[in-house]
């Protein structure tokens, strides 16, 4: 199988994860072919294939445990010899092999980790779902951390734990095979972090997402306004239709934003619509400068053309933070105008 996936990977256009699975379905599939075979012949169950496809932690002796153990540490031990090696390989491959590191024994020792955990893995979940266990532990992981060491304890934790759960229920009930019940545990864990990790969760993500689309929705329509009042002189008030109709916003939409921003005591609500606070001109004109500062640093330091420009200052004066907005002015040299020769108001106006 190692040099199957070497030949794929070196031979053709095929990437690593292709590579794996073309040759792990391949074996995989004569492998159920011969088993159908014993099957047909009535010896079946007497070649213990139920125990080697879906595993059995009654059927662990102890001096498996023994194994397992002298096992484990093996693998430990070898994935702490070889850490900074597997992690140039894997991360940096084309470095690792510019600074010398012997790139075709690291992955042949990874391949033989692999195969000596699948080794352990086989007695307890079963071959078919062994490769469930090699996966789902470090994508659980990998939604908490973007550190490769504290993914490996991570994966190691959930995998434990998994396993744990798994083989209580095995053990306890009868006529429940231990490796889908631990893959059952592992796969929840897996879809708990998914969900709900503080970074990449799909929770937390989606929370920032809708944040983030508020943020713009409010920042626009104080831009709206200090715009307004910029072009008239004046203070200028806006009913939700009038907007609604420069903005091309869904009037529910707009009607949630309006009172978010009443709450908070940017705009005010008149006879005649809705007009800035001292505070929401402010917000405006914050958001004003950052989108003609931004449009002027596209066309002075990246030469982009004027017509070109407006769209991405859309999108960037929602994100420039203060200190980047003093970089900028910094490097613009306080400027006073856009490329549209429109002023730039700082606070000070």
């Amino acid at each position: 199988a190692h040099y199957g996936i070497s030949f794929l990977e070196q031979r053709t256009k095929l990437k690593g994860d292709t590579a794996i699975s073309l040759v792990l379905s391949t074996f995989f599939g004569f492998g159920i072919m011969l088993l159908s075979a014993v099957q047909r012949t009535g010896q079946g169950q007497q070649a213990g294939l139920e125990r080697f496809l879906l595993g059995k932690a009654a059927a662990i002796t102890l001096s498996d445990l023994y194994v397992f153990g002298a096992l484990a540490l093996v693998l430990l031990a070898s994935v702490a010899l070889f850490f900074k090696g597997f992690q140039l390989m894997t991360f940096n491959e084309d470095f690792a092999a510019a600074i010398g590191l012997p790139i075709q024994l690291i992955r042949f020792v990874f391949t033989v980790l692999t195969v000596l955990a699948v080794t352990v893995g086989i007695q307890s979940v079963g071959v078919v779902l062994m490769a469930a266990l090699l996966i789902t532990p470090a994508a659980a992981a990998r939604s908490w951390t973007a550190s490769l060491r504290l993914m490996l304890v991570l994966s190691a934790v959930f995998a434990a734990t998994a396993a744990v759960v798994g083989t209580i229920i095995s053990a306890s009930l009868p006529k429940m095979p231990t490796g889908p019940w631990i893959v059952l545990a592992l796969g929840g864990i897996a879809f708990i972090s998914l969900l709900i990790a503080p970074e990449n969760g799909w929770l937390p993500r989606r929370k920032r997402a809708r944040g983030n689309q508020l943020k713009t929705q409010r920042e626009n329509l104080l831009k709206l306004l200090y715009g307004a009042e910029e072009r008239e002189g004046h203070t200028v008030a806006m009913t939700s239709e009038t907007i609604v109709g420069i903005r091309r916003q869904h009037l529910e939409g707009l009607r949630k934003t309006l009172r978010s921003l009443k709450k908070e005591y940017l705009l005010v609500e008149r006879a005649d619509g809705f007009a800035l606070t001292e505070k929401g001109r402010t917000e405006g004109r914050r958001v004003v400068r950052l989108h003609r500062l931004w449009e002027l640093y596209l066309t002075e330091r990246l030469g982009m053309a004027a017509d070109h420009i407006h769209p991405q200052a859309e999108t960037m004066e929602h994100i420039i933070t203060p200190e980047i907005e003093a970089l900028i002015v910094k490097e613009l040299g306080n400027p006073e105008v856009d490329p549209h020769q429109s002023p730039i108001p700082y606070e000070e106006d």
